[in-house]
């Protein structure tokens, strides 16, 4: 496994914590619906980098769309999730148009990892 796919790995596992935490966050300190969707998208995220690491590996090549699918999902889902956990937690803005920037990057991550579908991969010897 590339450097790059253990790093995916290890995001997808910190997603799926983070996610988690938020979920029970929403449930039981900060009842919000937005708080919500943040946990919602970062264990959706998480399972989303698990199988594009996976994916690009059995493809048995260095780089692969699923590898780029990857990078843009884990930084929309930060983007996206972590705007909103901000506002919900800190009242405060992680930034102007972090939540639609990050939206749109993993709008564009999906349909990248989509393109994975038509590459060659390569034949076991």
């Amino acid at each position: 496994m590339t450097p790059y796919r253990r790093l995916i790995v290890l995001l997808a596992g910190l997603y799926g914590v983070a996610g988690v935490g938020l979920a029970a966050a929403a449930a039981h300190a900060v009842p919000d619906a937005s708080l919500a969707t943040a946990a919602s998208f970062l264990m959706i995220g998480a399972a989303a980098l698990a199988g594009c690491a996976a994916l690009a590996a059995a493809g048995g090549r260095r780089w692969s769309f699923a590898d780029i699918g990857a990078g843009l999902i884990a930084l929309g889902t930060l983007l996206f999730s972590g705007a909103i956990a901000t506002r919900v937690l800190l009242d405060t803005v992680l930034f102007p148009m972090a939540a639609p920037t990050g939206g749109t990057m993993l709008m564009i991550g999906w349909a990248v990892l989509g393109l994975a579908a038509f590459e060659r991969t390569r034949s076991p010897a």
